[in-house]
């Protein structure tokens, strides 16, 4: 089933959104953000309308996602679904509640494709997997026809659980994008680019599609070498922060290798 959509946000996740929506066959209408050069540049590769203003958006649409910050969306969700209650609104937000949504519109729910998206590079949202919640039964199978149009990984997930998969995902993501920040720091000090780890990053990735992450872990932590590890600590003498973390994650895996 076609359906016509609004897209408030402009950003990487509302970007890629919008695009695989798109290419699914639906009607993108509109691309609503307040800074008219990124809503101007999404709803042209999508074929939309830009607009720049809540009172410009169309009451017509079948569905508004709210792809925003989370800090956005209370004082947003009122003013979208004003008059246009008659909708389908959905938030991508991992840890915010559908509840947001309650008082303000009859049908609504969350639609979380979890992946780190970027404007510039583009995904293939088919192996994305995407986490719902609906404020009705009727809702959830609108939302269901809707996420299997883009993903072959379409789930059902409340609130609460949604909290502890976005957890596991800064974990996953966003502390190891860190983590590779920290490395190309060290590198830096002798010069080479941060290229030369990008072999054993891909290897790491791989292994964990066979092997569990304790099962994968290596390094002189879980073979507890505690030579190494005190040099290794020494070497991070002029930067107490980057020398605590070493700690820290040595223990942690080593604390998971004995428990294991």
């Amino acid at each position: 089933m076609t359906m016509n959509i609004v897209m408030i946000g402009s950003g990487r996740l509302a970007t890629q959104l919008a695009v695989a929506l798109k290419a699914a066959g639906h009607q993108l209408l509109q691309v609503f953000s307040p800074t008219a050069a990124h809503a101007q540049a999404l709803a042209k590769r999508v074929g939309a309308e830009a607009v720049t203003t809540v009172d410009a958006l169309r009451s017509d649409a079948d569905v508004y996602f709210l792809a925003v910050k989370d800090s956005v969306l209370p004082s947003l969700i009122p003013e979208v679904c004003k008059g246009r209650e008659d909708a389908l609104f959905l938030h991508t937000a991992g840890s915010l509640s559908k509840d947001l949504f309650q008082g303000y519109a009859k049908h609504y729910g969350v639609f979380y494709p979890m992946q780190t998206f970027s404007k510039e590079r583009d995904v293939d949202f088919r192996k994305i997997p995407v986490f719902l919640e609906a404020d009705s039964a009727a809702t959830l199978q609108t939302m269901k026809s809707l996420a299997t149009s883009i993903s072959e990984l379409v789930y059902e997930l409340s609130s609460e659980d949604r909290r502890y998969l976005h957890l596991a995902a800064v974990f996953a993501c966003n502390f190891v994008n860190h983590c590779y920040t920290l490395s190309a720091e060290v590198l830096e000090k002798v010069h080479l680019p941060f290229k030369v780890m990008l072999p054993l990053i891909d290897e790491t990735a791989r292994k964990v599609h066979e092997l569990s992450p304790v099962a994968a872990q290596t390094g002189p932590a879980v073979r507890e070498d505690g030579n190494v590890m005190e040099a290794q600590k020494r070497l991070l003498d002029d930067d107490p922060r980057m020398q605590e973390i070493y700690q820290l994650m040595s223990e942690s895996i080593i604390k998971n290798k004995n428990n294991d």
